[in-house]
């Protein structure tokens, strides 16, 4: 007897999404999509895999990103070539390659899995996927608060406004934070209590000084080192904090809570002036939800011109996560109508039936029973479809070239209709 195989399974981190979960998924995809529509912005489609220079040029190769987080390979060709970290360098690379930045502002959205090998835990993967969107060639900061009008509008639609927070800061000039950054370090140095420190905070001091005031830890010397450390404001120019003020004025004349935090300072090098996130505590650890800013200097660094760009990335998954704590969510059902067919005369009258009612009302999600089956047991299928309604045919109904129409949702009494009665039924009934 043969061996029986061993099933092969996902591999870590890289989850499907099974029918049940994808109607979530479709909604917001929907909601996110109308939202920046909503703002004029434009969908742009992007590689999952780019030339892994463009990664090292843009995040930095003395990060943990590309040292340790990147799935990169050589191809057959022998070239260098990564699975997407992060879609902001690749929606760069597209525009300055199509000469998209030439005496031109643009604003884009794109969206698909992005791929970092991270130890998986809720809300983090090694496949996740994230909704981005970018502008380019806008320097005020009237930009700048569209992207916070952009996602504050967003979580309203979505029913978990009071479930984030909103924190921004700005970063300066990459002048102004090299001086802030010598300031930070000379203020750790001098304490001389690095024996004291956890390695969170070690780790990302000895990567980037400015990244260690963002650390997490909670023991008493990292603490302390943290809150007496200076502060960025100290460091800033005329410009930059004239830039921050309006930003905040427009924030405040719209009525956007935030807070400002100066300990904000993202992890990628690339980010000068605003930056920001939107967190939550209801996620445990992986609080931050959406975040971005502007990263006029990245644009150089990959071969441009000097110009504007600001932008921000949502992860889909943790914000699914938010939703699942609502109550009341209102998804869209996979099936509006089950067609219930008992009877080979019925059988071959439904089918006609369903093709002429999928001809005629667009936008119909009809879901026809094969397998044969008891009326009972396919309205059991009916029911767990989801549908609003069934029509039911058999021999009978076949004969005299009408139907019964049941509501699965609402008490009401099944009636009878021929075709033409049940189209305009269900056009009325289903708003198609």
């Amino acid at each position: 007897m043969a061996k029986q195989q061993q099933a092969i399974q996902s591999i870590r981190g890289m989850h499907d999404i099974l029918p049940e979960q994808s109607s979530y998924w479709h909604w917001l995809e929907k909601n996110i999509k109308e939202v920046v529509g909503s703002y004029g912005y434009q969908e742009i489609r992007l590689p999952i895999v780019e030339k892994t220079e463009l990664f090292k040029r843009s995040i930095g190769e003395v990060t943990d990103i590309v040292e340790k987080e990147m799935y990169t390979f050589d191809d057959r060709n022998n070239d260098s070539l990564t699975l997407r970290p992060e879609g902001t360098a690749g929606c760069l690379r597209a525009c300055l390659e199509h000469g998209l930045l030439h005496n031109q502002s643009h604003r884009l959205w794109y969206y698909g899995p992005m791929f970092r090998h991270e130890r998986p835990q809720k809300g983090r993967y090694r496949q996740f996927y994230q909704f981005g969107v970018e502008a380019y060639g806008i320097s005020g900061p009237d930009i700048d608060a569209e992207m916070i009008l952009i996602t504050h509008r967003l979580w309203k639609k979505l029913g978990i406004l009071d479930k984030v927070e909103l924190q921004i800061n700005s970063l300066g000039t990459s002048e102004e934070r090299l001086k802030y950054q010598i300031a930070v370090r000379d203020h750790f140095n001098n304490r001389g209590m690095f024996a004291k420190f956890d390695s969170d905070f070690v780790e990302r001091y000895q990567r980037n000084p400015l990244r260690a005031l963002d650390s997490k830890s909670d023991t008493p010397a990292t603490q302390d080192a943290i809150n007496t450390a200076p502060k960025l404001s100290d460091y800033l120019g005329e410009e930059s904090r004239k830039h921050f003020d309006e930003f905040k004025q427009i924030l405040d004349e719209l009525k956007i809570q935030y807070r400002v935090n100066e300990r904000l300072v993202r992890g990628l090098d690339y980010y000068s002036k605003t930056v920001f996130e939107w967190v939550t505590d209801e996620l445990g650890s992986q609080g931050t939800i959406c975040a971005g800013g502007r990263y006029d200097g990245l644009i150089e660094q990959l071969g441009g011109k000097p110009n504007h760009a600001i932008g921000f990335a949502m992860g889909m998954e943790r914000i699914l996560a938010l939703v699942e704590l609502l109550e009341n969510v209102d998804i869209a059902p996979t099936v509006d109508v089950y067609m219930i067919r008992v009877g080979e005369a019925a059988e071959q009258a439904g089918m006609i039936l369903a093709e002429r009612l999928r001809d005629q009302l667009d936008g119909l999600k009809l879901q026809v029973n094969f397998g044969g089956g008891s009326f009972k047991s396919q309205f059991k299928k009916a029911d767990k479809s989801g549908a609003a309604y069934a029509i039911i045919i058999g021999d009978d109904e076949a004969q005299r070239g009408d139907v019964a129409l049941k509501s699965l949702r609402v008490e009401q009494e099944q009636i009878t209709l021929n075709h033409d009665d049940l189209i305009d039924r269900l056009k009325s009934h289903l708003s198609l």
